[in-house]
């Protein structure tokens, strides 16, 4: 399966993504019901508070994406230690504007 993510742009200079791409890749942890995925696009949320999300995720399904995920740094607040107070917000938009027929994942590891 082909997979978008999307990161919190507060933690992209403390953050490579190495983990996201290796258990998506392995098909573990959030992605164990999908199996290995190929990630197609990566991107950051575009900045608090999260407005662009929900758009840049239908951008990366309109470029061979089948699901999104939101990045652990969003939920759980990793490296950080402080989940994105607008995660809900952002989950909640991501999956109106792309319907039923996208997966989307709440978080990668």
């Amino acid at each position: 399966m082909k997979v978008g993510i999307i990161r919190c742009m507060q933690t992209e200079d403390m953050c490579p993504g190495t983990t996201d791409f290796k258990v998506a890749a392995e098909g573990t942890f959030a992605f164990k019901d999908l199996g290995p995925c190929e990630i197609v696009g990566y991107t950051s949320c575009g900045g608090c508070p999260g407005k662009r999300a929900a758009t840049r995720a239908k951008m990366m399904v309109e470029r061979g994406a089948e699901a999104i995920a939101f990045a652990s740094c969003i939920k759980k607040g990793n490296p950080i230690g402080f989940p994105c107070p607008h995660y809900a917000q952002m989950i909640e938009s991501a999956r109106k504007k792309l319907g039923e027929a996208i997966t989307v994942i709440e978080w990668t590891h």
